[in-house]
C-alpha cells in the first residue's frame, strides 16, 4: 500500500463521537484506516482560544482535522494552527445540515455558494502545508445534483483541491433534522461513480449508508478512490475495522482480535482514570466491540452499569465475564 492511500477507508468525523479516545480505540483495530476529528469551528480556534480542541495522540495517525467555517481568512488561520499541531490533512465541512451550522453559514449551506468555498480552500492551502480536502453533499434542497455537483467539483479542482469526500445524499436545509438528513434523502452512489469517471484527476471518496467492508470493496471496485464509513464503524467497530488492513489495504493478517484490543485499551483507560476522568469517557466508544458475538450484551450491560463511577476493576470484570461466555 502506498503510504498516502489511507483514504481508501476512513471513519467519518462525527460530533460527540470521534474524540481522541475513540480514535485511539479504532487505531487498535486498524493501523491504516484514516481517522477524522470531530468538526472544530474556525471561530472556536481563532476567536474562542479553544486550541485544546486540536489535541491528539501521535498513536492516532493517520488522523485528519475537520474544520467548519466560511470566512477565508479565519479558516486560513485555523488551518495553520491545525498544521502546526501536526495534522497532515485538513478537511472543510461542506456537508453538515444542522440548524446550528446553517446559522453560522457553513456546512451544507455552502453548497449554494461554491465560489466562497473555493476562496476558503485556496486561503487554507496558502496558509499551511497540509493537504486541504472537502467533504460535501451531492446538492441541497431543490438543486439538481447532476447539474450542480460537476460545477462544484470543478470549482474545487480549480481552487487546488485534489481530494473530495462526497456524501451521496442531498441535504434538505429546511424540514429535515440532521438525523433525518442522514437517512431520508435517497442515496445516489451511481452519480458519485459517474463523477469519478468524469473527473479522473480528482481523488473521489464516497460516504453515506455504507455499513460493511463488503460494500466498501464493491464501491472501490467501481473505480472510486476511497470509502468513508460513519455510524457502522462506531456501533460495530470490530466488524468494520478489524479486517480493514487485510481486505482494503492489502496487508498480511491476522485481523485484530477484539479481546486483544480490549486488553490493549487498559493502559489508556488507567491513564484516563488517573487524570480524573470517568470510565465511560473511554468505554462508551467500546460498547459495540463484541457486536454479534457471544457475550456482547453482557459486555454492554456491565460497562453501562459501571459507567457513573466505574473503576479499572469494573472494566476487568466485564472483560473476564465476556471471555467466559466466549469460552463457554
Amino acid at each position: 500500500m502506498h503510504k498516502n492511500q489511507s483514504y481508501r477507508l476512513s471513519v467519518a468525523p462525527m460530533m460527540d463521537w470521534t474524540d481522541s479516545h475513540c480514535r485511539r480505540f479504532h487505531r487498535h483495530l486498524s493501523r491504516h484506516t484514516l481517522l477524522y476529528t470531530e468538526m472544530v469551528t474556525s471561530a472556536a480556534l481563532v476567536r474562542g482560544g479553544a486550541r485544546h480542541l486540536l489535541g491528539f495522540d501521535p498513536a492516532e495517525q493517520p488522523v485528519a482535522l475537520q474544520l467548519g467555517g466560511s470566512d477565508p481568512a479565519e479558516l486560513a488561520q485555523a488551518a495553520r494552527m491545525g498544521a502546526d499541531e501536526g495534522y497532515g490533512e485538513i478537511n472543510l465541512n461542506v456537508g453538515c445540515p444542522s440548524d446550528r451550522v446553517q446559522s453560522g453559514c457553513f456546512g451544507a449551506v455552502l453548497m449554494l455558494n461554491p465560489a466562497l468555498v473555493g476562496d476558503c480552500v485556496s486561503a487554507m492551502a496558502a496558509a499551511c502545508g497540509a493537504e486541504i480536502t472537502v467533504k460535501c453533499r451531492i446538492g441541497v434542497d431543490d438543486q439538481e445534483p447532476a447539474q450542480v455537483l460537476p460545477a462544484f467539483l470543478e470549482t474545487m479542482r480549480d481552487a487546488g483541491v485534489k481530494r473530495v469526500i462526497i456524501h451521496a445524499r442531498k441535504a434538505w436545509l429546511k424540514g429535515l433534522s440532521p438525523k433525518e438528513n442522514r437517512e431520508i434523502p435517497p442515496l445516489d452512489y451511481a452519480l458519485v461513480v459517474a463523477m469519478k469517471r468524469a473527473y479522473p484527476g480528482l481523488t473521489i471518496c464516497i460516504n453515506g449508508g455504507i455499513a460493511t467492508l463488503d460494500q466498501a470493496e464493491a464501491l472501490l471496485a467501481q473505480g472510486l478512490d476511497g470509502v468513508m464509513i460513519g455510524r457502522a464503524a462506531y456501533h460495530h467497530p470490530a466488524a468494520v475495522l478489524s479486517g480493514a488492513d487485510r481486505r482494503i489495504f492489502g496487508m498480511p493478517g491476522p485481523d485484530a482480535d477484539p479481546v486483544a484490543v480490549a486488553q490493549a485499551m487498559r493502559p489508556q483507560i488507567a491513564d484516563h482514570l488517573a487524570r480524573g476522568g470517568r470510565l465511560s469517557g473511554v468505554t462508551r466508544h467500546m460498547l459495540g466491540l463484541f457486536s454479534g458475538q457471544p457475550g456482547a450484551r453482557t459486555w454492554r450491560r456491565r460497562l453501562s452499569e459501571a459507567a457513573p463511577g466505574g473503576t479499572l476493576d469494573d472494566y476487568d470484570h466485564a472483560l473476564l465475564e465476556l471471555c467466559e461466555k466466549v469460552a463457554a
